[in-house]
């Protein structure tokens, strides 16, 4: 009877042991890609955990494996056609690295436009779902999204007004910023984030033009010595677009569909911009930490900068209205959604 018993006791775990081992198998394993190294922010806040969620909430149905710096190929503004073409399954970049890519995303990207990032990010989120659909339909959105305004980063000179920055050499976020800064006197060079710190090192251009989440993993602190905030409206933001391979999305059943559904939209956008905000202010602190100085553009002075730079959204607003679009309505409704969200 003993030897039965132990026996049955035996099969029972070996099957327990065969049962557990199969549901540890995922269903689904899934290449998210990004361009930002491992110790970044984004990778370690935002893209892992993310990952980490959906893989939980699915009880190991879905794993994710996160490649941060363009382990698996290509150029950061390749990462969007990556998942639309099935190379990877799930890929996060910068809208902006595109240009004319998203037209009607980049009213988020002009001068003067962006409040929290939270707030702003939010705001992308609906604005995307109610406005982008056509932009859009070639992937499957998990959020939209921008990070905390930028400011200004300079080797060697301060930067407190208008004319202080006029003939130097700065870095482009974004193309709508570099007509932006055109339009009072910079010698304006767009690069890529991921280029940034040896190119400054170089001297390749006098300022950065970053948030401070950037310039802290990529230690551009310690190459600079002036730092100039916007208190008030931001300056501005980049966009960014966090999206799955649509064809990998519908083949998924209802259910593992709905987990991923459950950790996207607009309260996750929200999620993702309020990281990006606690994550300037932590940042920002290296650069006090190192002796940095620091100056701000403020009252009457913030309103000479909107004001110069104001034919930029007046051009916008045409060249889209010409392109078939309602250029002044979406622009006006990007305002007007960032307003709703500022009070979340």
């Amino acid at each position: 009877m003993n030897k039965i018993m132990l026996k049955s006791i035996a099969l029972l775990a070996g099957s327990l042991v065969s049962i557990n081992a199969a549901a540890a198998d995922p269903e689904y394993t899934l290449k998210l890609h990004h361009m930002l190294p491992p110790m970044s922010m984004a990778h370690t806040q935002f893209l892992t955990p993310w990952a980490e969620k959906v893989e939980a909430d699915s009880n190991g149905r879905i794993k994710i494996d996160v490649y941060p710096a363009m382990q698996l190929g290509g150029k950061p503004p390749q990462l969007f056609d990556q998942v639309r073409k099935g190379i990877v399954d799930l890929s996060w970049t910068i809208a902006g690295y595109t240009p004319g890519r998203f037209p009607k995303m980049t009213s988020f990207e002009l001068p003067f436009i962006p409040g929290t990032a939270k707030a702003t990010s939010m705001a992308l989120q609906e604005y995307g779902e109610t406005e982008m659909q056509d932009e859009l339909k070639d992937v499957h959105v998990i959020a939209l999204h921008t990070h905390a305004s930028g400011s200004f980063h300079s080797r060697d000179k301060a930067i407190k007004t208008l004319e202080d920055i006029k003939g130097m050499k700065v870095r482009a976020p974004n193309k709508v910023m570099s007509e932006g800064f055109n339009e009072i006197g910079t010698n304006t060079i767009f690069m890529p984030v991921t280029d940034m710190a040896s190119a400054i090192s170089k001297g390749v251009f006098d300022v950065a033009v970053l948030p401070f989440e950037i310039v802290y993993p990529m230690k551009i602190y310690e190459l600079v010595k002036y730092h100039t905030e916007f208190k008030g409206t931001g300056l501005y933001t980049n966009t960014f677009v966090f999206s799955m391979n649509k064809k990998v999305y519908n083949d998924m059943p209802a259910d593992l569909q709905k987990i991923i559904d459950q950790n996207s939209g607009v309260p996750f956008a929200g999620h993702i911009g309020d990281l990006f905000d606690n994550y300037e202010v932590s940042s920002r602190k290296y650069a006090v930490d190192n002796g940095n100085t620091f100056d701000y553009i403020e009252g009457d002075e913030h309103q000479r900068w909107e004001d110069a730079m104001a034919p930029v959204s007046e051009k916008w607003v045409e060249d889209m209205t010409d392109d078939g679009y309602e250029g002044q309505r979406l622009l006006d409704k990007t305002k007007a959604l960032i307003k709703k969200y500022e009070d979340f």
